[in-house]
């Protein structure tokens, strides 16, 4: 039996258990899977935590916990692990340092590809954004030509071989092309953005993956791009659209303690850090088009709707929780399942339903277990 057609019989068993142990409510039999993908972000490690190990010091990489992650992702037999960025501490131009440090990530990676999971990656701040010294001696990061071209030099393979994702996914990946990112001039950007943004059809699910620092233009979405990305999608038939980015449009704000009361709240900014105004037309865009954005950035899970007040539907998933140093924990959070790592595991349905479930671990050796499930509707 086929790798595609193991995945539409489990689909149709009564329950499906994760490599965890967590069981959770499978599809009616007349609603099978049409993709079934992994997503996480935020694996690098920080050389100033003090839980930096004399092994993970040379790489700066979150061995311990990404290794479990891909672990449990290989088990799940996803079909595609999209990673959210912030794979390498970077920051740098330095290319034979940032060289070292995408090939420790890349041969992390390799296992999970001759499993059978396609390895995608998204851009993240630590890839495209070294510091810059300005003339009042302020340091900046800031995205730049360079930085873009050391992606591409270590992880373009992967955006695009669709020899390969047909393999290992089973589903041929269709209107793609290299040439069609957003073009200088556009959206405030000013460099080639060809294999740090891109989108492509796998099936009737659309995958748009987003720079959300392109040089130029540091903590925005590509607005204009991505409007007329989801209406050609729609016009092809698409009943999901999915979008992969390392900011969030919105951030999270949990709850510290201190001196044993709670009474702040910590927040890392993302792209409502800059130009809200841009950011706001990238949400009215995920809403319109029924879109869903997984997005990192922030060293933490939560997902929520953030314009749902307002009469918003859409999900934002802030997956940050790769290894690196986890904000609550380095803020005092009081939330449990704010201290946990997590990844994300995502069920696509014909007939147009997603099922999203958050697998979670803590800093020991205790079995992880589901931190959140829901289902997302169709045209939602």
């Amino acid at each position: 039996m086929s790798r595609r057609l193991r995945l539409l019989a489990l689909a149709g068993a009564c329950l499906l258990g994760s490599a965890t142990g967590i069981a959770h409510a499978a599809p009616a039999a007349d609603d099978p899977v049409v993709f079934h993908f992994a997503t996480v972000g935020d694996s690098r490690q920080d050389p100033d935590d003090p839980r930096l190990t004399i092994h993970d010091a040379p790489f700066l990489q979150a061995t311990r916990q990404l290794a479990r992650i891909n672990r449990e992702v290989e088990a799940a037999h996803a079909q595609a692990f999209l990673f959210l960025g912030d794979m390498v501490m970077g920051y740098t131009q330095d290319r034979a340092l940032l060289d070292r440090e995408y090939a420790y990530w890349r041969g992390m990676m390799a296992p999970l590809m001759e499993a059978g999971t396609y390895v995608l990656p998204v851009a993240g701040n630590h890839e495209t954004e070294s510091k810059v010294k300005q003339p009042d001696g302020k340091t900046l990061k800031l995205a730049n030509p360079a930085n873009e071209g050391a992606w591409r030099a270590n992880v373009g393979d992967l955006v695009l071989d669709t020899a390969l994702w047909q393999r290992l996914t089973g589903v041929p990946a269709t209107h793609w092309s290299v040439d069609n990112p957003p073009a200088p001039g556009t959206d405030r950007i000013t460099s080639d953005q060809r294999q740090l943004t891109y989108s492509f059809d796998a099936g009737p699910v659309h995958i748009a993956v987003i720079n959300t620092d392109p040089s130029g233009a540091d903590g925005t979405a590509p607005v204009a791009w991505l409007e007329a990305d989801f209406a050609a999608a729609e016009a092809r038939g698409a009943t999901h659209i999915f979008v992969f980015g390392h900011k969030m449009a919105y951030g999270y704000d949990f709850p510290v303690a201190k001196d044993g009361k709670v009474e702040k709240v910590e927040k890392e900014t993302g792209l409502d850090a800059g130009d809200v105004a841009l950011r706001d037309a990238f949400w009215q865009s995920i809403e319109r088009h029924h879109a869903t954005y997984f997005c990192g950035h922030e060293h933490i899970f939560h997902a929520w709707q953030p314009t749902k007040d307002a009469g918003g539907h859409a999900w934002q998933v802030i997956i940050g929780s790769g290894g690196s140093p986890l904000a609550a924990v380095k803020a005092g959070g009081t939330q449990a399942v704010d201290r946990m790592y997590a990844w994300a595991e995502v069920w696509a349905y014909r007939s147009g339903r997603t099922h999203v479930v958050i697998h979670g671990f803590d800093d020991g050796d205790s079995p992880s277990r589901t931190l959140q499930e829901w289902d997302i509707p169709a045209g939602r």
